[in-house]
């Protein structure tokens, strides 16, 4: 017999250490901006030492989506001399997170740093909710479908919210990338998301571990051939133990080979 599911209580999130706008300590002007005007988008790093893994995706993930939404490019080296200046000489470990805005149609670079975090250890329960991100390749300012799924998603006992489609069709994670292991291949749901870089740092190295990998459409419907999944952000990766009533097998072989190869992306400076 199944029983229901306590409810998990949310934490506040960490506390913002310092917010700056173009390397300036930011203004109750400036941030008019971005709290009353839903337009941008930003990237979310850990760095660790002054360092940070797939630090050239972030760049080119604030390059690319500056280009699209405001017809500018965004120079890689100006981003990393602002998170460099945020942290000063004092912080060599934090969650650093980089925003673009346009509030006069110039793209304004503004760095929050808080402190470092972690993918949580546990396996994770998630909980499938019919709703898919606008513009799912960019990572835009303005989650409220994200924020509010996550909250029903915690407030009926699970870790998280599972993003799919009309028919079913599994895309993403609230706030991470999702993967499926059919016990030979890991299986990447072929559907409009955000590509994360913890996803695009593992996914051309697993044949390394010898875990080959593919993509294909998985429907709610199709979880049942799955014995095991796991998810993956900025954060980590951790195992999937249950997705709506389907429940999943923590394959330890397959989070240690992605452990393994997870830690063998090395950490580039800022």
């Amino acid at each position: 017999m199944t029983t229901s599911p306590s409810p998990r209580v949310q934490q506040d999130p960490p506390l913002v250490q310092r917010v700056e706008i173009e390397g300036r300590p930011a203004t109750a002007e400036q941030l008019l901006w971005p709290a009353l005007v839903n337009d941008g988008h930003f990237t979310a790093m850990q760095v660790r030492a002054g360092r940070v893994r797939g630090l050239g995706l972030h760049l080119a993930r604030l390059d690319s989506a500056t280009r699209e939404l405001f017809d500018r490019g965004l120079d890689g080296g100006r981003v990393r001399e602002l998170v460099r200046h945020a942290l000063g000489d004092d912080i060599t470990d934090a969650a650093i997170r980089v925003y673009v805005h346009a509030p006069d149609g110039e793209p304004r670079i503004m760095v929050t740093v808080r402190p470092p975090a972690g993918m949580p250890a546990d396996a994770q329960s998630l909980m499938s909710v019919p709703y898919l991100r606008p513009v799912p390749h960019i990572k835009h300012v303005g989650g409220f479908g994200q924020i509010h799924y996550g909250r029903l998603a915690r407030r009926a006992g699970f870790d998280g919210a599972l993003l799919t489609g009309p028919d079913g069709t599994v895309s993403e994670g609230a706030v991470a990338n999702i993967a499926f292991y059919d016990g030979s291949d890991v299986v990447w749901p072929d559907a409009p998301c955000l590509a994360g870089t913890t996803l695009q740092l593992l996914e051309p190295r697993l044949g390394d571990a010898g875990l080959r990998s593919r993509r294909a459409p998985v429907g709610l419907a199709d979880l049942a051939s799955y014995p095991s999944a796991f998810v993956m952000n900025s954060l980590g990766i951790a195992p999937v133990r249950r997705i709506d009533a389907t429940d999943f097998t923590v394959d330890e072989k397959l989070m240690g080979a992605l452990a393994d190869v997870y830690a063998s992306v090395p950490w580039e400076a800022l």
